[in-house]
């Protein structure tokens, strides 16, 4: 069956308000693990989750990191207009390049209180950075079909977007923690190696690793290495139609160094990816591979939705991105920057990873429909175990390591 044809509702089941997490424990690596491997579930904690690798396994981590997306106005007349900064317009070639703009910058939004905010309507701020104040307007520039396209401008003017954020704007955290955000969050709703700003939503597989996990990952040989994928709105999009055919996924940005990439080529079969958006980021690695043999003359590489179904490929996970090693090399680039729109659902079957450590999803999301391709139907009786087990759901909550099925 081509996941085009998947109905959405097969992959549901009853989430109780009380089994999502709303706040972290106060240890990152006390959360619970989940173990499935050849159809076998076990329990242990997160630090103690080298006990569960094996020595040499090189764990991809998603080093995005989450930005103070929200902004909020006050109209004159007492209104509060929320403004959600999604992603970079189309003008900018990646996300890096769109947060060091100076002074104003073009943003797609979603926008609470729209109805509120004429077109072309400024609405201004005025904020105490220490020693800096600084004023802010955003202007309504258009209306997207999802999304609304808005001007935000400051001064003064030699901040970055990304230092702008940082000072006036709020961590998002996901509507089905109902509650607001607390100074806390800002720490615990961000991977401790958290770098390159972009996401609107944190890769939450990695808020489990402390430094204690990582030292004890070290000492038993299992490497790590480090590549970006912007969590936006198409990671997180609802699911609002029952066939799988009339959802469509945003294209998300991604970033990934040459060095990254002779890492993963170096331990092609002892891969494990640390979240879906790594294992997403992986996967289209495979296949911006495959495009530049090809396609050996494009200059612009890019992963779309369906592509991997109605493109069969026996090409090695190696042999692909040796490829887009030497595509990188032949076109002078340190780093791979380009956007995915991939989709991973049932039929797909997994190049580069042998496992993912996640936490544990949505009904009917598209996270969950990655996580039954990787480990078929067996996700009822995993998902079946943590709420019966007490396990906590969602980014806050516990996660799980998952043994892909062959």
């Amino acid at each position: 069956m081509h996941p085009k044809d998947l109905s959405i509702y097969d992959f549901t089941y009853h989430l109780p308000d009380e089994k999502i997490a709303s706040f972290p424990l106060p240890e990152r690596d006390a959360s619970k693990l989940l173990i499935y491997k050849e159809g076998i579930i076990t329990e242990d904690i997160y630090r103690n989750i080298d006990a569960h690798l094996p020595s040499g396994s090189l764990l991809v981590f998603n080093n995005s990191k989450v930005i103070e997306a929200r902004l909020l106005f006050q109209k004159s007349t007492g209104g509060v207009i929320e403004i959600f900064c999604l992603e970079p317009d189309n003008r900018y070639n990646d996300i890096t390049t769109a947060m060091l703009q100076q002074g104003s910058v073009y943003w797609k939004c979603l926008i609470g209180g729209a109805s509120k905010w004429k077109h072309g309507q400024v609405l201004e701020k005025k904020i105490i950075g220490g020693d800096k104040v600084i004023q802010l307007s955003a202007r309504y520039v258009d209306k997207t079909t999802d999304s609304f396209l808005v001007e935000l401008s400051w001064q003064p003017s030699e901040l970055s977007f990304a230092e702008l954020l940082h000072m006036a704007g709020a961590i998002p955290l996901p509507p089905y923690i109902k509650r607001k955000p607390e100074s806390s969050d800002a720490e615990r709703y961000q991977t401790i190696y958290a770098k390159q700003d972009g996401s609107v939503a944190a890769p939450t597989a990695g808020l489990h690793f402390s430094p204690t996990v990582f030292e004890k990952l070290k000492a038993r040989s299992i490497d790590h290495t480090f590549l970006t994928l912007h969590v936006g709105a198409g990671t997180f999009k609802p699911v609002q139609r029952e066939r799988m055919a009339e959802h469509e996924m945003h294209a998300e940005f991604i970033e990934v160094s040459k060095a990254a990439l002779k890492q993963i080529i170096h331990s092609i079969d002892k891969i494990i990816a640390v979240g879906t958006t790594s294992l997403r980021t992986l996967e289209s690695l495979y296949w911006l591979g495959v495009k530049t043999i090809r396609n050996p003359g494009s200059s612009q590489l890019m992963v779309n939705q369906w592509e991997p179904y109605e493109s069969e490929s026996k090409l090695s996970a190696r042999d692909a991105l040796l490829a887009l090693l030497n595509w990188m090399e032949e076109n002078k680039a340190d780093r791979l920057l380009t956007k995915t729109q991939i989709i991973i659902a049932p039929g797909y079957k997994p190049r580069l990873a042998r496992a993912l450590i996640t936490n544990f999803h949505q009904p009917q999301s598209t996270l969950l429909l990655l996580v039954a391709a990787l480990i078929g139907d067996k996700w009822n009786e995993v998902y079946d175990y943590a709420l019966q087990h007490n396990f906590r759901f969602l980014s806050y909550g516990d996660g799980c390591l998952l043994w892909i099925s062959p």
